[in-house]
């Protein structure tokens, strides 16, 4: 492990903490081909030694351009996903950028286009495919025959409350969406990776709640993005898919949810038990527990454990000199369905009483 890969991450709220925890541990965990080193952290809130990191920077350019930086690590807001993997891309740098890719397909697709060109490699980061649970669902699936129904979902209650504060994720220009692209995201891009196959068509609804939110200056500023999405789906093969997401759902905390219907079984994966799946037998559902090192990480384990598989994924993949999975071109599939649901909202007929 003499190679070094030194990493830049941008942003330092929680998902910035949570890559920076990865980051940080995934050598002592795995055997890796090269060494990865915390170099320099961006971001307004936290200063460098707080996460470990060597040097800091309160722009991002600075960061992109400079020469102890060879891993860009993007997770700010999605106004800024396009921009800086961009200018990352075109620097040489590797790239890895949290969901959803980016706030339009537009910008997702010059992304791609970019990733498949560059010099550097790129990972979106769908951390939940690094669950035990869901490599070995993907691999039972693939033996269950042809798909009859999927069904997703990921519910939260973050914003449950009313009185609940302005953030950026409620402001369009800044987040893209709401639940549609905080949640919806992660139960697509699930759906699709188990099912082997892609959507082809949607129709959807989108509602906000609350219209408007307190700021830390005594007013309330208008909300722009939606709180909850549910739409009906199409896959290629013909499979029927049904989902949901809302960050209104009291009492649910992390609840994605991602169940195959095939004509061999069924397999629902449930993130409230991340080591389980439920698959169906001759006798009905049976739990199983996930938890051997053949399910390619091994081990029961928790949520920031994604993070360094994930970490631990793209190190060997700059290393192998392989394009990493989920790759850009897998994030612009999603947001092309994050956008045909948002356009396709509205298109509703009443039914008379």
């Amino acid at each position: 492990m003499n190679q070094a890969i030194r990493v830049g991450v941008i942003g330092t709220g929680f998902m910035g903490r949570a890559h920076a925890h990865a980051w940080r541990n995934v050598g002592h965990f795995f055997d890796l081909p090269a060494r990865p080193v915390l170099s320099v952290l961006c971001g307004r809130t936290l200063t460098a030694p707080a996460l470990g990191f060597a040097a800091h920077e309160n722009d991002w350019r600075r960061l992109v351009e400079r020469d102890d930086v060879d891993l860009v690590d993007i997770c700010s807001p999605g106004a800024t996903h396009a921009p800086i993997a961009l200018a990352a891309l075109r620097a040489g740098k590797h790239v890895l950028c949290e969901k959803p890719l980016a706030n339009t397909v537009e910008e997702a697709e010059a992304m791609a286009e970019a990733a498949a060109s560059a010099p550097g490699q790129a990972m979106v980061g769908f951390n939940f495919r690094r669950l035990p649970a869901v490599v070995a669902a993907r691999e039972l699936v693939a033996g269950m025959g042809r798909i009859r129904h999927v069904r997703g979902s990921y519910l939260n209650d973050m914003l449950a409350d009313p009185a609940a504060p302005m953030a950026w994720r409620l402001r369009a220009d800044e987040a893209g969406s709401g639940a549609l692209g905080d949640l919806a995201s992660h139960a697509v891009d699930l759906a699709q990776h188990l099912a082997g196959d892609l959507i082809t068509g949607v129709s959807g609804l989108t509602e906000t709640f609350v219209a408007e939110r307190p700021t830390g200056e005594g007013r309330l500023e208008k909300v722009t993005v939606d709180d909850a999405t549910a739409f009906v789906a199409r896959f290629g093969g013909g499979a029927l898919g049904v989902f949901e997401a809302s960050r209104y759902a009291p009492g649910r905390a992390e609840g994605l949810r991602v169940e195959i219907d095939a004509e061999g079984g069924s397999v629902i994966f449930d993130l409230g038990s991340p080591n389980d799946l439920l698959v169906l037998d001759g006798e009905g559902f049976k739990k199983v527990r996930v938890s051997d090192p053949a399910w390619w990480y091994g081990h029961a384990i928790g949520y920031e454990h994604t993070f360094v598989h994930q970490a631990r994924d793209l190190v060997e993949a700059i290393c192998a000199g392989k394009r990493p999975e989920p790759s850009f071109a897998d994030g612009l599939r999603v947001q092309r369905v994050l956008e045909a649901v948002a356009s396709s909202a509205g298109q509703w007929r009443d039914i008379p009483r």
